[in-house]
This record gives C-alpha cells, structure tokens and sequence, in this order.
C-alpha cells in the first residue's frame, strides 16, 4: 500500500431522501475527489493530497432509474400508472438495466477512489456482492453470484431462482458512484411494472418475503458495515 492511500470510508445515514437529491449529492461528492486527483497529477513534485471516500446508506420513495445501456421497453407502466402507484422514472448514468428504488430497500452508494483500494473495476463488483453475500448469510440465505448478471440471487441455476440485491455502478477517473439496492422489507409488487435489470424470466425477493417476517432494517445496516470493512479492508468512521 503506497503512502497516500487512503482504506478509512466517511459513513453518512442520509434517511429518505428523494432520487435525484441523492444522485446530486453522490455527484458531487465524486466532482471533489476527481479535483483533488487532477491537482495531484498537475503537481507531481508536491506531495499528493490524500484522496477522501464514502458510504452513504439512504432509502428512495418509489421510483424507477434506467441505466445508460438500458432499454426504455423494460418499463412496462405508462405515465398514468406512475401517478397511481405514486412512483417517478428517471433515466440515470449508471450501468445496467432499469431498476426500482422504494420503502423498506437498503440503497447503498459507495463513493470510493479505487486507486485507494484497487483499481480494478470487475473486482469492486464482485467486492460489493461479497458484502451482501456475508450480510445475508447472518440471516441462513445462501447469496450467490450468477454468470452475466451482476447481482446477489438465491437458488442460481434452478428454475425458482430470484435476485435480493440489484448493483449498478459508474466510475470515472477510478472514483465511483452509485451502487446497491438490497431488497429488506420492499413492497415487491412494485417491480410486476418492469422487467428487473431487462431479464425477463427471473424472480425478485426481499429477507421479509424469504424469512416470511419484517426485518430490522438497522441491524441490516449495521452488518453490511462489519462486512464493507472486512472485505474493503477499510474503517468507516
């Protein structure tokens, strides 16, 4: 690990908070490390400030976010079922397909430069499943990666197989934004109104509906951070 890499995370609990504030917020956050990157390069003889990183936990009202590379037909409800079911669209620069954001979902946005980790993009995904993978764990559900689609899903390779946890990144300059949504307590009717991540044939589930209970959702929280040290190797503070 070279002198100015930076493994302590800024933990920020944002509560709920609109989409398109919170992607504002992430964004921002991304603009002043890629700053502080570009100076250091420009000023190579100086000694390089060190870059920061963070961990927001937030929860979304209903909405809807379609990636970069996503199909706008993956969104079956028109504009006067969004009014009924209270719920908005937005198109987003993550990657991935569309997605749905809503009460009772942990999101998770990882604001991290990976040049103070590893700057191998492929790894901090399979990085951020593994997180979810060891916080499931803890409650007897087997999370499992499955080939070309990114994500945490249980029973992979059998018929009834269904995704917990949807991921959906961008990166620039090694800075990265946006991130996971770990289905907790989610009404998951809501995703009969598109086709999850453009795969058609594959189910959505949350703990309450597998453990058939509602969850604490702050013990969730509580253990994706144990695990987001562990497997980062980092400190949130």
């Amino acid at each position: 690990m070279n002198a100015s890499q930076n493994k302590r995370i800024k933990f920020e609990e944002l509560g709920l908070k609109n989409y398109l504030e919170a992607f504002e917020y992430q964004q921002s956050l991304m603009d002043e490390i890629i700053t502080i990157k570009i100076k250091n390069r420009e000023n190579e003889d100086q000694e390089p400030e060190t870059t920061p990183n963070y961990l927001l936990f937030v929860e979304h009202p209903h909405v809807y976010t379609l990636g970069k590379s996503g199909d706008e037909h993956n969104m079956l409800a028109n504009e006067s079922k969004l009014k009924e079911i209270d719920a908005t669209f937005v198109k987003t620069n993550r990657g991935g397909d569309i997605t749905y954001h809503g009460f009772g979902q942990l999101v998770g946005y990882p604001i991290l430069d990976l040049d103070n980790f590893k700057s191998d993009i492929h790894l901090y995904m399979r990085n951020l499943e593994e997180v979810i993978i060891r916080a499931i764990a803890e409650y007897g559900l087997k999370g499992e990666r499955s080939v070309g689609e990114t994500g945490v899903w249980l029973d992979v390779g059998k018929p009834y197989a269904r995704k917990i946890c949807a991921l959906g990144v961008k990166t620039s300059k090694w800075v990265t934004m946006h991130g996971f949504g770990l289905n907790v307590n989610t009404d998951l009717r809501y995703f009969e109104y598109i086709i999850p991540c453009g795969i058609k044939d594959k189910a959505v589930t949350s703990l309450k509906r597998e453990l058939e209970r509602e969850i604490d959702l702050e013990e969730v929280k509580e253990k994706i951070k144990k695990h987001f040290q562990d497997v980062f190797e980092a400190e949130l503070f």
